[in-house]
């Protein structure tokens, strides 16, 4: 079955928004939906997985990602400029990831030994988070431009809620990778603006 389907360039879509969603409600109250968290964190650790939405677990676990791309297409002008900034610069980092296979190489290797942790620890596990937050700063964090998040200095000194925040970028990573494997490209985005909306809708039917 091919991944290119708007169905899925849309479930990819939605992991970024919720991702994007999920580090600005982290970087301006500290704290997040943890069913959310959740499953932006897994779907790190799903590499292999038999479907797109697999990689997610079910769709009511995009829930909140869906109904935040929903609001971001509804009209003309951008319902959130800061997250639509962070969701851009994570689909533009991916690319340039995409011609580094050394940098591949090593973030395959950290998500490995993630993915033990996780095993001993439980998935949200500090060690969990402070090894992909590590992984993210190590490495992706060292292209340009890197993603500035905006926030309350009071959350963005803990080291927890940063780990935290860093590994959901790296969950952002992953979906734009998806995005991409799917057949997404900025043209599509921006041509297919109806299709993605009727798609966003049809999903929403399925969780509601």
């Amino acid at each position: 079955m091919s991944l290119n389907t708007i169905t899925n360039q849309t479930i990819a879509l939605a992991g970024i928004s919720q991702a994007c969603l999920l580090v600005q409600q982290l970087a301006t109250t500290g704290t997040a939906d943890t069913k959310a968290l959740e499953t932006n964190i897994s779907s790190i650790l799903k590499i292999d997985s038999d479907s797109v939405i697999d990689i997610y677990g079910d769709l009511q676990n995009l829930k909140p990602g869906l109904k935040q791309l929903e609001q971001q297409l509804l009209k003309r002008t951008i319902a959130d400029p800061e997250q639509a900034r962070y969701a851009a610069s994570l689909v533009f980092l991916e690319k340039q990831l995409s011609n580094r296979p050394e940098m591949l190489s090593k973030i395959s290797i950290g998500i490995s030994i993630a993915q033990a942790q996780s095993e001993s620890f439980g998935l949200l596990h500090e060690n969990v988070l402070a090894n992909l937050g590590d992984l993210y700063h190590s490495t992706i964090s060292t292209l340009q431009p890197r993603v500035m998040v905006n926030g309350e200095q009071e959350y963005l000194s803990q080291p927890n809620t940063v780990n935290k925040i860093r590994a959901l970028l790296l969950s952002g990573i992953r979906a734009a990778i998806l995005w991409r494997q799917c057949g997404g490209a900025r043209w599509k985005f921006l041509f297919f603006r109806k299709k993605l909306q009727d798609e966003i809708k049809f999903l929403l039917t399925q969780v509601d």
